[in-house]
């Protein structure tokens, strides 16, 4: 008899998904997770005594409600905040946009830089309205090919799909609305989120559609925070795969998985351990599960060279600082304008201008920036009066023309702090502690090679069935007993939690388990202390 029904390698979000709906359905389920923590790139930290960042991962909204509700995750400490406003654009010149959620107000804000696109934009909304009712239920199940998916589309409406969604730039796409450079550079910026793309690349307006999938409560296309931080997402995934009998183990990495007669039959740890199982389902990155983790020649050559050329350069880094105070935007004063994103974005030709840096191996010189300052909603982030500041940053390159990453983090924090002081002038002088996390930190912290967030570009050719590989989007691997679980397989990256679930239906499926199962046993001791609470 096996130890086990289901190994999963890795407690990010998408691992523990899958434990979760495993276990619920009465399988025998262990995760393993390298770190001391579980969460992956969806934790929560204290850097400095007080201050709580979200380390990488930092806005909340993507998760599929479907995920929250059938996995309790509200019960379990899941509690998003959902902002108003959406997001702040400061612009050079002083004046600033600003996106709220009623929609009526919004057009108000577009309208001081073109009546034309306010008008024009309740229309955008509904397109995309349109376009997420047929995309998001497709991102929930095993991919079909793109084909089979554009010939479901209503008739008449899939040539347009087609070529709006999947073979266009954002700017042609933006160009088609809009006439205003600030709407379309504070559009634009969701267009390249931890891709290395300009908005002048072709695809990248179905990148714009994949951060436009956000839901919180009735609300579609938004983003929020999470109450406590990011890390209280997988810690209530973390809550509820043992409630519902998952076993979790942190600070257990992963040497290899355990092959007989051409089957994943468990794993060998770092330290010797060798746990057996009937499947084996990895949320790491399909090049290292499949090569790095897999016996030599376990893999087709034409596979194995085809998983190679999967494209995943870095494209961001996180600048996280602690603040004695909330800085004053020369845009818009008020500190209320700063609850949701603040976007540093003020045209797509700076956009493409800051990715023309990274091309050629250099950190954009006038990066995008993206923004937040949770503690305005969420005091409990940082000591009473001060608050936290967490950035996005792009662009970023794997590799630095000009030497290693570590020796150039003073000069980012210097570039994205005059940056952020030609917006909100003193803003320097309100850091108390600032860290850099560059591509190179998220390869080795969380196993990201290259430092790709998404574990592998989420650009068309890239995506649905062609996820990781043509001939290999259904979570399977060409190793029998051996699955895929994270965001190297389709829909792809984000906080979305698709991949965990899917891949979990195709779990119970091939493992023959039923769902249903309420709850699961109490959690021994050990694996109480084996959840560390972010």
């Amino acid at each position: 008899m096996t130890d086990w029904d289901l190994i999963v390698i890795g407690g990010g979000h998408n691992g523990l998904i899958t434990a979760a709906y495993v276990a619920k359905a009465g399988g025998r389920v262990l995760v393993l997770e390298r770190r001391p923590i579980v969460g992956g790139a969806c934790i929560t930290e204290e850097p400095w005594p007080g201050f709580r960042i979200n380390t990488f991962a930092y806005a909340s909204g993507l998760l599929r409600p479907k995920i929250v509700s059938e996995l309790e995750l509200g019960r379990f400490g899941y509690d998003p905040i959902l902002s108003d406003p959406q997001g702040f654009s400061p612009l050079p010149d002083g004046r600033h946009l600003t996106f709220w959620l009623d929609e009526l107000r919004e057009q108000k804000e577009i309208a001081k830089f073109s009546k034309a696109d306010a008008a024009a934009y309740p229309e955008y909304v509904r397109f995309w309205d349109h376009a997420l009712d047929l995309i998001e239920p497709a991102m929930m199940a095993p991919p079909m090919p793109l084909s089979e998916f554009i010939g479901t589309l209503p008739e008449g409406e899939a040539e347009r799909m087609l070529r709006d969604l999947f073979l266009r730039s954002a700017k042609d796409f933006l160009d088609d609305w809009f006439e205003s450079p600030e709407l379309k550079g504070a559009l634009a910026a969701s267009a390249v989120i931890g891709t290395f793309a300009g908005p002048y690349t072709p695809g990248t307006a179905y990148i714009l559609g994949h951060h436009n999938i956000g839901r919180l409560g009735e609300h579609r296309r938004v983003w929020g925070h999470s109450r406590g931080g990011m890390g209280q997402i997988t810690q209530s995934m973390a809550r509820a795969a043992i409630e519902f009998g998952a076993t979790i183990r942190t600070s257990v990495g992963v040497r290899q998985v355990l092959v007989e007669r051409g089957r994943a039959v468990g794993v060998e740890t770092e330290t010797g351990e060798r746990l057996r199982a009937r499947a084996v389902a990895s949320s790491i990155d399909a090049r290292q599960t499949l090569l790095d983790l897999t016996p030599p020649d376990t893999i087709d050559r034409a596979i194995a060279d085809r998983l190679r050329k999967i494209r995943a350069q870095g494209a961001c880094l996180k600048f996280n600082a602690a603040l004695e105070g909330i800085p004053k935007f020369t845009a818009a004063p008020d500190p209320g304008h700063l609850v949701g994103a603040v976007d540093i974005a003020p045209s797509m030709e700076y956009i493409e201008r800051a990715y023309d840096d990274a091309k050629y191996g250099t950190f954009s010189r006038a990066p995008i920036i993206d923004a937040y300052f949770q503690t305005l909603v969420d005091p409990s982030m940082a000591p009473p009066g001060k608050h936290t500041m967490t950035c996005f940053v792009q662009y970023s390159p794997t590799s630095l023309r000009s030497g290693p990453w570590s020796e150039a983090k003073e000069a980012v924090a210097d570039t994205v702090l005059t940056t952020l002081e030609g917006y909100a002038p003193g803003i320097r002088k309100l850091v108390s502690h600032w860290q850099v996390m560059t591509p190179q930190d998220i390869e080795n912290i969380l196993g990201m090679p290259g430092g790709n967030i998404d574990q592998g570009d989420i650009t068309p050719d890239q995506i649905f069935s062609l996820r990781p590989i043509p001939g290999w989007a259904n979570y399977r691997t060409p190793l029998a007993g051996l699955y895929l679980c994270g965001s190297a397989a389709h829909p792809g990256g984000g906080v979305i939690g698709a991949p965990g679930h899917n891949a979990a239906g195709v779990l119970l499926s091939d493992l023959h388990l039923g769902l249903g199962r309420s709850g699961g046993a109490d959690p021994t001791a050990s694996e109480a202390d084996a959840l560390p609470v972010n």
